[in-house]
Parts: structure tokens; C-alpha cells; sequence
């Protein structure tokens, strides 16, 4: 008779080979009896095609192969992403113009959009006709001004006991500007500028043109039932460009014509030119105001120590009135981007894609917030069973 403990302990045994077979069987494999008669569970191989295993693995391969291909056709086409990110932004800019000319012109949208073009066109051409050659005269005339007081600087630090190198600070200089993204490679002549900013213009009033086409074609590669999801997503994307590319032009526009003005009457040299570069780099967050506070310096101190004295005060000035009214007023009240964010994404954007990767990464940081958080708040509102 056999004892109750080891009829216990068969069935225990009995049922674990049991579902060792079941669990061998759902995965493919094959138990099989070995020539000593113990049991031996093959996976399926190549030649086991009819395997619900083998093509589960065959799947993880491609999804993984897919991922790698997908990053280098990104790493590829960055430089055409970018362009196509960039006409974007002007897009949603031009559109902006055409919205805010419709609350006092209720005309149609396409007539409303030419005015826009034909008014920015017009006022760009304006002003290099007026002071193109004075611009042009102050622009061959800045960088040996520039150097000049480098010079200074360093002689006056040598006098001291610190000495930098201008040869030093000349091949530092080099190397970041050579350090930079492939695509600043790609136009960094005058002829790719140019072409660059017509393909990336033409490509914008395409896309302010018609909007929800574009729009609805976005949203025709989601599933049906996420459409409205898509459409809701695409709408605030725009708002929130829409909110940053204003604060940002109206941030230039006060910059650059406070500067210049202030400069002039100060009688600071090359005032015209420091206010347009003013407002040109102001559309660089943290880096621009850097950059054009520091030349604004140099050309101040060349003509004496109360004019460059001036220049600082008229500096500080202008980016206290555009850091702590304009920015919160317009911009960072939606957005809401903390400063450290944006700066670290233009550094590496810099490093990675050159002066156009600098330019967009404010508003390829507030994009993606965005669509992290209404991912995330999509997420919420589901059913459990649907997230």
C-alpha cells in the first residue's frame, strides 16, 4: 500500500510534467525522449515555420531592426527635418498675423494671408533700402572693431598677469564654430542661406495656405476612434507656437529698436547695426542676449570708457524690459519653459545640428511638452482596459 505522503508527492510530480508539457506546447517547443529516456524540450528552428514562437521572434527582430533603421534615416534627413520644423514655425507665425489681421479685416483667409506676405516682404525690403549701405558700411567695419578691442582686453590682462592668447582664443573660436551639426555645413555659404530661406519660406505659405489639410492628413494615420485626439493635439500645438513665435517677435522687435535707438543717442558707433543684431540674435533665447550684449560692450568701450559704460547700462536695460515683461506677458504664461531647459536643449541642438538646430530647440522643447502633456492627460481621461 502506498504511503499517503508519496501518492501526494506523485500527484505534485504528475501535475508538474503536466504543465511543463502545456507551457512547452503554448511557446512551440517540443518535448521529446532522449536515448537515456530522460525528457528533452527542443526549440523550434528555422525549419519550424508553422511556429507561433518562431514568428514571435521573428517579429521582435523586425520591430528592433525597424528602430535602428528609423534612427539613421533620421540622423540621414536632418538636415530636410529641420528645414521642414523650420517652414513649420514660419507657418504657424504667418498664420498668427493672418488670425490677428482677421479681427479687423473679415475678409477671406487667403486674401487676409497675402496681405501678411506682402507686408512682411514690403517692410524687409524697406529697411534694407533705407540703411543698406549705411548697414553695409558698419558691417565690414565691425569685425576688425571687434578684434581690435580683443586685443585690448588681452593686453590689458596680460599688464596683469593673465594671459589668455589671442592665438588661443582664435583657435578656440575655430574649433566651435568647425564643432558644429552637419547642417550648419550645408549653408554655410551665402548662396545656402539663401536657398535655404526660400525653400523653408515657399514651404511655410504652402502650409499656412491650408492648414486643415494638412492637418486632416496628420490625423488620417491615426485610428479612427483617435482622430478627435489628434485634431485636439494639433490645435494646441499651433495656439502654443503660436503664443511663443509672438512673444518672440515682439521680444526683437522691442529689443532692436530700443537699442538702436539708445544707442544713437548716446552716440555709440554702428548703432543701426547693434539694434539689427540685437533683434536677430534675440530670437535666440539666453545665447542671443549673450552675444549681442557682448558687442554692443566691445563697440561701446572702443570710443571710451563712459560710452562703453552706456552701452552696458543700455544693455541691461533693454533685457530687463523684454526678461520680466515681454516674456511673461506673452510667452512663458503659456509655454511656461524654465530657463535651464531651454538653454540645455539649445546646447545640445548646437552641438548637434548646427545654428539651425540653436534656432529650434525653444520651439521643438515647447512642442514636445505639449505633446507629453496631452499624452499624458489622454492617458487619464481613457478606461483602464483602453490605456
Amino acid at each position: 500500500m502506498t504511503p499517503p505522503r508519496a501518492a501526494a508527492g506523485a500527484k505534485r510530480g504528475a501535475g508538474t510534467a503536466s504543465a511543463t508539457r502545456k507551457r512547452a506546447s503554448a511557446s512551440g517547443a517540443v518535448e521529446k525522449k532522449g536515448i537515456s529516456g530522460e525528457s528533452i524540450t527542443a526549440s523550434p528552428g528555422p525549419a519550424d515555420a508553422h511556429s507561433a514562437l518562431f514568428w514571435r521572434e521573428v517579429g521582435r527582430a523586425c520591430i528592433w531592426i525597424g528602430t535602428i533603421a528609423a534612427a539613421a534615416l533620421v540622423v540621414l534627413l536632418v538636415q530636410s527635418i529641420l528645414f521642414i520644423i523650420g517652414a513649420i514655425v514660419i507657418a504657424v507665425m504667418l498664420d498668427g498675423g493672418t488670425r490677428l489681421l482677421g479681427r479687423v479685416l473679415p475678409i477671406n483667409r487667403g486674401l487676409r494671408l497675402a496681405i501678411v506676405v506682402i507686408g512682411v516682404v514690403a517692410f524687409v525690403v524697406w529697411t534694407f533700402y533705407l540703411t543698406g549701405s549705411q548697414i553695409a558700411a558698419q558691417a565690414a567695419q565691425l569685425p576688425t572693431l571687434v578684434e581690435s578691442q580683443v586685443e585690448r582686453i588681452n593686453a590689458w590682462l596680460a599688464s596683469r598677469g593673465v594671459n589668455l592668447g589671442l592665438g588661443d582664443l582664435r583657435s578656440a573660436a575655430s574649433q566651435i564654430m568647425s564643432s558644429l551639426g552637419r547642417v550648419t555645413a550645408a549653408i554655410s555659404t551665402a548662396a545656402g542661406i539663401i536657398s535655404s530661406l526660400v525653400m523653408m519660406i515657399v514651404l511655410a505659405i504652402f502650409l499656412a495656405v491650408e492648414p486643415q489639410v494638412y492637418s486632416r492628413g496628420v490625423a488620417w494615420f491615426a485610428p479612427v476612434e483617435r482622430r478627435g485626439e489628434i485634431h485636439d493635439l494639433i490645435q494646441r500645438l499651433g495656439y502654443t507656437l503660436r503664443r511663443l513665435m509672438a512673444g518672440r517677435l515682439l521680444g526683437m522687435l522691442v529689443t532692436g529698436l530700443f537699442t538702436g535707438i539708445l544707442l544713437m543717442i548716446g552716440g555709440v558707433p554702428m548703432a543701426t547695426l547693434l539694434g539689427l543684431l540685437t533683434a536677430l540674435l534675440a530670437f535666440l533665447p539666453n545665447i542671443g542676449a549673450i552675444l549681442s550684449g557682448a558687442l554692443i560692450t566691445l563697440v561701446g568701450f572702443s570710443v571710451d570708457v563712459q560710452h562703453g559704460l552706456y552701452a552696458l547700462g543700455v544693455y541691461f536695460a533693454v533685457q530687463m524690459v523684454e526678461s520680466y515683461l515681454i516674456t511673461p506677458t506673452v510667452a512663458r504664461k503659456t509655454v511656461d519653459l524654465p530657463p535651464a531647459l531651454v538653454l540645455g536643449a539649445q546646447i545640445l541642438f548646437g552641438a548637434l545640428f548646427g545654428i539651425i538646430g540653436l534656432a529650434l530647440a525653444d520651439p521643438i522643447v515647447a512642442m514636445t511638452k505639449v505633446i507629453l502633456e496631452e499624452r499624458a492627460k489622454a492617458r487619464v481621461k481613457r478606461p483602464p482596459e483602453e490605456v
